[in-house]
């Protein structure tokens, strides 16, 4: 299990730094061990209790300290909550001149998934998704359902 992102000073994390979120070590802890594995720091966050535009900054000030080498994304898969998460970095680019690797996960019915940004941006917009308009993201070109 990881500290809490929004408690932590800014200046702890440094490496490679995974945020997840809070829920991923009790409902997928085997994925959540293999992710863990990946990085050198682990931190919590759960956006059903902490704002998105309050993680964003916090976030921010973290990679202004110059101390995280990598950022790494991991949440369980179809939470609302927790697809907010995959939206930070691209705010945070919006506002800051320094990049740093970062990459998105989430966990599938126990399966690590990498998430690519196109999806992460086409999950923003419900209107090609309605339509049908994503490109080549539609493998095979069929309808999109919901269960």
């Amino acid at each position: 299990m990881g500290k809490h992102l929004m408690t932590e000073n800014v200046y702890t994390p440094k490496g490679r730094v995974m945020i997840a979120g809070a829920c991923l070590h009790t409902v997928e802890p085997e994925a959540y061990a293999q992710l863990a594995g990946q990085v050198d720091e682990v931190y919590e966050l759960c956006l059903e209790e902490t704002h998105i535009n309050m993680a964003v900054t916090k976030i921010a000030a973290i990679l202004g300290t110059g101390r995280v080498t990598k950022l790494v994304f991991a949440s369980v898969d179809r939470s609302p909550h927790c697809t907010q998460m995959h939206y930070i970095p691209h705010e945070i680019e919006r506002t800051m001149k320094q990049h740093i690797p970062m990459e998105h996960y989430v966990v599938s019915e126990g399966k690590v998934v990498r998430v690519t940004e196109s999806a992460i941006e086409l999950s923003k917009s419900l209107a090609k998704l309605s339509t049908g308009m994503y490109g080549d993201s539609n493998q095979g070109g069929e309808s999109t359902r919901f269960s």
